[in-house]
C-alpha cells in the first residue's frame, strides 16, 4: 500500500528528549519502518522547522520523509501551531495532485492538529476522500483535566478531536483508558479499535548490568522530558523515605544545557531540599541509539506521570528485562501487570512508590522475576513486528471506501 502518516510537529528524524520531541516521534519512526518491512511505501509529512532543512528525505528504503512548508520554517511550540493547520493541508493536496509524490490509498494523522491537516487536504481533492485513520496519542479532555490552567492547548482542541473521532474512518486508540475518554467526550458514533505502541525487541534486549544490589544501592532511572507532569519530584520526594535508591534522570536538553534549563533546576533544588541531592543525577538527553545500554545499567525503571496517554518509555524497560514503577494511570494500566512485571502506584503518592522501591531494594529475586516476566511480556504482545500487522490490518478495512459505517464505541 501507499501509506501517508502525518505527524505535524514530531519529525521521525527529530532528537529527542525535548520539549515537544518524545513517544510520538519513535512511534512514527518506528512504525514506518516496520511497515516498509512489510513492503509498503511509507511517506511521513511533518512541518519544515529551520530553513535548511530539504524538503524530501531518504529515512531508510521504503520510508520518506517530507518537510511541508506550513508556517515559518522555524521551531515553534507545539500549541502554537493550530493556525497553520490548513496551510499544510493544503500543501498536501497540492503535492498529489500536481506530483511528484504519488497520492496516498490510506492517510494515518498522528496527533489531532495532523488530522485537521488531512481532513483539509480532502476538502480540496476531487472525487472521494482518502481513507483516514487517527492517531491521537494523546487528548486534549485528559490534558485539560490534569493541567487546568496550565494547558495551553487551544480552546478548539477538545471540540476537534471530538468531530475527528466521528469524521476518521477509524481510531486507533493505544490503551483502553482511552476508548473509556472518547466515550466520556461523547464520540459514541466513532469506529475505535485499540492497538498499543511498540518496542524494538531486538535493539531493547536483556544484556549485562546492574543486578545488585549496587554498592551505593538501588539504580533507578527515569528517562523522558522534563515537564512537571510527568512526576519526577514525586519520585525525588521517595527517595526521602528509601536511602538504599539513588536516581540517574535522562531527559531535557543536552548536559551542559541542564544549569539553564527552569525544569531541571527546580528538580535539582527539590533534592536539595528533600536532602538526597547525593543521590540523584541529572545527566541530559541520550540519544536512542544508546538508550538500551542506559536502560541496561539500571536496576530498575521508574515513570510517575500524573498522567500517560500510553508511554514507549516503560515499554523499552520491559523489553530490556527491567521491572517497572509507575504510576496506575492511562497506558500504563494496560503494559504493566502489576506485582507481575512491575509495580502500579497512585499518582503524586511519593509514600507508596517509595513502598514499591523499598520492595525491589530489598529482593534482588523479586527484580529478576519481575524483569524476566516484564521480557516475556513485551515480547509476546508489543513488538513492532506486530504492532504493524495490526495497523495494516486497519488500513486494509478502509482503503477503498469512501466511508466506514460508525460503529458503536468498542
Amino acid at each position: 500500500m501507499r501509506i501517508g502518516m502525518i505527524s505535524e510537529h514530531a519529525s521521525p528524524l527529530a532528537v529527542l528528549g525535548g520539549q515537544d520531541a518524545g513517544g510520538q516521534n519513535v512511534y512514527v519512526a518506528a512504525l514506518a519502518r516496520a511497515l516498509a518491512a512489510r513492503g509498503n511505501e511509507v511517506t511521513v509529512y511533518t512541518r519544515r522547522d529551520q530553513e535548511s532543512l530539504p524538503e524530501i528525505v531518504g529515512m531508510e528504503p521504503g520510508v520518506t520523509v517530507v518537510h511541508v512548508p506550513a508556517g515559518p520554517p522555524r521551531v515553534i511550540a507545539k500549541d502554537e501551531l493550530a493556525p497553520w493547520m490548513p496551510d499544510f493541508g493544503r500543501w498536501l493536496a497540492d503535492s498529489w495532485l500536481l506530483g511528484p509524490i504519488p497520492r496516498p490509498e490510506v492517510l494515518h494523522a498522528n496527533f489531532w492538529m495532523s488530522g485537521v491537516a488531512a481532513m483539509t487536504a480532502n476538502q480540496q481533492l476531487t472525487g472521494p476522500g482518502i481513507p483516514l485513520v487517527q492517531t491521537f496519542h494523546a487528548l486534549g479532555s485528559v490534558k485539560r483535566r490534569y493541567q487546568g490552567p496550565q494547558d495551553t492547548s487551544p480552546a478548539e482542541r477538545i471540540a476537534t478531536e471530538r468531530l475527528l473521532a466521528e469524521t476518521a474512518h477509524v481510531v486507533l486508540a493505544t490503551c483502553s483508558d482511552e476508548v473509556e475518554e472518547l466515550r466520556r467526550m461523547g464520540a459514541t458514533g466513532c469506529h475505535v479499535r485499540v492497538v498499543p505502541c511498540g518496542v524494538d525487541t531486538e535493539a531493547f534486549s536483556p544484556g549485562p548490568g546492574a543486578q545488585g544490589p549496587a554498592p551505593d544501592g538501588l539504580n533507578l532511572l527515569y528517562v523522558g522530558r522534563l515537564v512537571p507532569r510527568k512526576g519526577i519530584d514525586t519520585v525525588i520526594d521517595a527517595l526521602a523515605q528509601a536511602p538504599q535508591a539513588r536516581l540517574t534522570v535522562a531527559g531535557g536538553p543536552e548536559a551542559a544545557a541542564l544549569k539553564d534549563d527552569p525544569e531541571a533546576q527546580r528538580l535539582l533544588a527539590r533534592a536539595r531540599q528533600r536532602e538526597v541531592a547525593d543521590r540523584v543525577q541529572l545527566i541530559g538527553c541520550v540519544p536512542q541509539p544508546r538508550l538500551p545500554g542506559i536502560l541496561r545499567r539500571a536496576d530498575a525503571v521508574v515513570t510517575a506521570p500524573w498522567y500517560e496517554p500510553f508511554g514507549i518509555v516503560p515499554l523499552e524497560a520491559m523489553a530490556a528485562g527491567r521491572p517497572l514503577i509507575g504510576t496506575a494511570v492511562g497506558g500504563l494500566l494496560d503494559t504493566v501487570k502489576d506485582g507481575e512485571t512491575g509495580f502500579l502506584v497512585p499518582p503524586r503518592d511519593p509514600d507508596a512508590l517509595a513502598a514499591a522501591v523499598r520492595k525491589l531494594a530489598e529482593d534482588k529475586d523479586l527484580r529478576l522475576r519481575m524483569g524476566k516476566a516484564a521480557r516475556s511480556r513485551a515480547v509476546r504482545h508489543y513488538s513492532w513486528a506486530r504492532v504493524a500487522e495490526e495497523v495494516e490490518d486497519a488500513y486494509r478495512t478502509v482503503a477503498g471506501h469512501d466511508r466506514v459505517p460508525a460503529l458503536e464505541v468498542l
